[in-house]
């Protein structure tokens, strides 16, 4: 661990201290051994409160790599299947052309239903059903696995809507039976941090001056709320204290260790793992306009990786920077959570690059 862990950590250190970073985690296993976990800066530099392995960040749609694990393990014990219907078991959901809608287009963001419906704000997100009856009221953009596009908040919401008619338990209370107790990581993951738990996970900041102005275009699909991460939305109680299963507060060292045990077998089984790094979608994301390469529930191909490396690396990077995946190729379990946010993931590049040319040394 300590060749790896120190090269890591000093490149951490260095980033915090030229004031690139604020506050940074790493955490990486590899088949089943934890080989870092490193951190660096405070959790607030306000009150110098200081940045622990164990401290939460907010870390956006990060979390997402959550909510498609919980998804799996619904598949898994029994719940539901890939392509069950959506109002099989949320009938009001299957209206104005959502019929056809199933659990297999949620996690591939082909249910056309990318944005939030515009009289949903960040103000009516901890209202769950008042989310979740606007959604199944919506008319989607496309028929569902017609066209692909990024489903930024509404993934979450479909998600755990299916979950909450089906186990009768919401995403939150799942998340802490099914994944963080078990594998012995409470604390560590959250949608939703109980009340206990506040102030406890980090002060998020980000500068203006590094941010493109957002353009003023009403007709723009995602709401300019759901495009670009805020260090107030990540900052404010209410946002922290909710159930929004598309963002989460994490720890690098939970997401990790999340990923670790899905690789390993005790979250899902072989056959069902064979799913999340085989394309179930590949096209042009309707709302970028990039092209999109998708297995059930996350993007498949590492951020940075060379094309000779034919990477089948599966996991959600977050608005600002944070960045987790699963590499079965591998046997690696990689996360990067910080405080800092900026419109761009080069810290996570600098610290995959040092991670691979460490596993390149290895083989």
């Amino acid at each position: 661990m300590s060749d790896l862990q120190d090269r890591i950590q000093r490149h951490l250190d260095t980033l915090v201290g030229t004031g690139v970073e604020t506050g940074v985690q790493v955490a990486v296993h590899q088949d089943g051994t934890l080989i870092v976990d490193a951190v660096a800066g405070p959790a607030d530099p306000v009150t110098g409160r200081p940045l622990t392995s164990r401290t939460p960040i907010f870390s956006f749609s990060t979390g997402k790599n959550m909510a498609a694990t919980l998804a799996h393990m619904l598949v898994a014990r029994g719940f539901l299947g890939y392509d069950s219907l959506v109002e099989d078991h949320w009938p009001e959901f299957g209206v104005r052309g959502k019929a056809t809608t199933t659990l297999r287009h949620v996690l591939t963001h082909t249910t056309g239903l990318p944005a939030m419906p515009r009289e949903i704000t960040p103000a009516e997100l901890p209202d769950w059903s008042r989310v979740c009856a606007a959604l199944a009221a919506a008319e989607p953009r496309w028929r569902p696995g017609a066209a692909m596009g990024y489903h930024a908040y509404t993934f979450g919401h479909l998600i755990g809507e299916l979950a909450r008619r089906t186990t009768g338990r919401p995403m939150r209370e799942l998340l802490r039976e099914w994944i963080t107790a078990p594998l012995g990581i409470e604390g560590q993951l959250f949608f939703g941090a109980p009340p206990e738990s506040l102030p406890g996970p980090a002060r998020l900041e980000q500068r203006a001056e590094q941010w493109p102005a957002v353009p003023d275009d009403s007709d723009a699909i995602p709401a300019p709320w759901e495009s670009r991460p805020r260090a107030d939305f990540g900052n404010d109680e209410a946002i922290l204290r909710a159930d929004i299963p598309s963002v989460g507060s994490a720890t690098a060292h939970g997401l990790a260790a999340m990923f670790d045990a899905l690789l390993r077998g005790e979250l899902v089984g072989s056959t069902q793992l064979e799913e999340l790094c085989v394309p179930a979608y590949e096209g042009v994301d309707q709302v970028f306009g990039t092209p999109a390469r998708m297995a059930l529930g996350f993007p498949i191909g590492r951020i940075g990786a060379p094309a000779a490396e034919r990477s089948v690396a599966f996991g959600w990077p977050g608005g600002g920077g944070s960045y987790a995946y699963a590499d079965p190729a591998r046997g690696v379990a990689f996360a990067l959570t910080k405080t800092r946010l900026v419109p761009n993931f080069d810290t996570a590049l600098s610290v995959t690059t040092i991670l691979s040319d460490h596993l390149a040394r290895m083989t």
